[in-house]
């Protein structure tokens, strides 16, 4: 159980895109560590590189990519990455709220003049990653089947220009050790918005064999039916984001790089590389004093943690159960929530105190079990400490004092 900010007291107890029948923006000026860059956008337009560029600056404190990146994104881009993150399934079994958020978000991003004509531009081309999607009810049986398990990764590539052969290509990668299923439609582009497909040939292609899988779909007895388009409603300056919709209505939200963040939520749903991911993202902390309330007050939800030897008996048996913590803002005090089974519930409470610009004290101070209107107290004390490695308006990072991990994600 993910006590407290700590835990560890010592005592305590194919259709998937294309969905078949079945910029200019103002230049800005940026400045990292006193080295100036102009015309942001008009460089992105040019295809330089700036995220890079950024990285490499001798002395620069960008503390992300994602911070990096907005070096080139929108507000808007960057709200609806925000609200992306975390969500898992792709978009399967979100909360009608955040379904609601996600939906304006992605209309607030489609109102603003990102790539003309995003089509018929040489930056759509190129692998994109899906990060969000809508209606995988009304989708085709293998975007129903894959897209919505984050154990699998899920891409669309696009070849457009140079090549007798346009192709539009989504792809499931199952791991790096077992391989991939490749989807793909011979493509054109009918406007400056929309690509039209039809769906011809996919095969699997695993790593432990030397030949392809026929996928078993007769594509050219589907008719009509292997026939699609797809609408690019938003290419953004750098290439880098885009949104489309389907023929049929459904909604894509791609990216083509990642910032170490959204890496670290792609290996907490696929469980893989995990401790990579965290430890790609530390040094990138961009809070100062993350041990101070005025940031770390809010209700966060557990979404992963690596449980010590010597971590006490109860949180280990709580350990994989739905878990949140409320830091109170104005008093610091702690309350951890534990969803047994619905209905009933653990309810522990705590004081901390700031100790340094990382660290937080830490005093339980009991706890309870309640089911329903009764109440149970169960005696649970002890003293120990949470150091804060990471923390911005998303995502927290903290280990206890016996060495537990824990990434827990902002809720509203």
């Amino acid at each position: 159980m993910a006590y407290c900010i700590s835990s560890e007291l010592p005592t305590q107890s194919l259709g998937f895109f294309l969905s078949s029948k079945s910029a200019n923006a103002h230049p800005r000026i940026y400045q990292f560590n006193g080295v100036v860059i102009k015309d942001v956008n008009r460089m992105m337009m040019r295809g330089h590189k700036v995220l890079p560029l950024v990285r490499k600056m001798k002395g620069s404190q960008v503390w992300s990519a994602f911070a990096a990146e907005e070096v080139a994104a929108s507000g808007h881009e960057t709200a609806l990455v925000e609200l992306l993150l975390g969500v898992q399934g792709r978009g399967r079994g979100i909360s009608a709220q955040q379904r609601e958020e996600i939906a304006e978000a992605v209309k607030a991003l489609e109102s603003e003049e990102g790539v003309i004509s995003p089509a018929k531009s040489p930056l759509i081309e190129g692998l994109w990653q899906l990060l969000f999607t809508t209606r995988p009810g009304t989708a085709s049986p293998i975007q129903r089947t894959f897209v919505g398990v984050d154990l699998f990764r899920v891409f669309q590539e696009i070849q457009l220009f140079g090549t007798d052969d346009p192709r539009v290509s989504n792809i499931i990668k199952f791991s790096d050790k077992i391989g991939e299923l490749k989807v793909e439609a011979a493509a054109s582009v009918e406007s400056g918005q929309r690509i039209l497909f039809r769906f011809d040939r996919a095969a699997f292609a695993f790593k432990f064999l030397p030949f392809k899988v026929p996928y078993p779909v007769p594509f050219r007895l589907l008719g009509d039916e292997a026939k699609g388009w797809l609408d690019t409603t938003y290419l953004s300056p750098s290439g880098n984001f885009r949104i489309s919709r389907g023929n049929k209505g459904t909604i894509f939200v791609l990216q083509k790089d990642l910032d170490p963040r959204q890496h670290l939520f792609q290996a907490i749903s696929s469980n893989m590389d995990i401790q990579k991911a965290i430890d790609e993202l530390l040094p990138l902390n961009p809070t100062e004093a993350p041990s101070s309330l005025e940031t770390l007050a809010g209700k966060w939800r557990l979404v992963w943690s690596s449980q010590a030897e010597d971590a006490n008996w109860l949180q280990k048996l709580t350990s994989g159960l739905p878990s949140w913590q409320v830091v109170a803002s104005d008093t610091g005090k702690l309350e951890n929530l534990v969803e047994i089974f619905p209905g009933l519930r653990l309810k522990a409470k705590a004081i901390s105190e700031e100790s340094s610009k990382i660290r937080r004290d830490v005093t339980i101070k009991g706890a309870e079990l309640e089911l329903g209107s009764l109440s149970i107290p169960v005696n649970i004390t002890g003293t120990g400490y949470v150091d804060l490695l990471y923390l911005d308006s998303k995502i927290r990072i903290s280990r206890g004092n016996k060495g537990s991990l824990f990434v827990h994600i902002r809720e509203t």
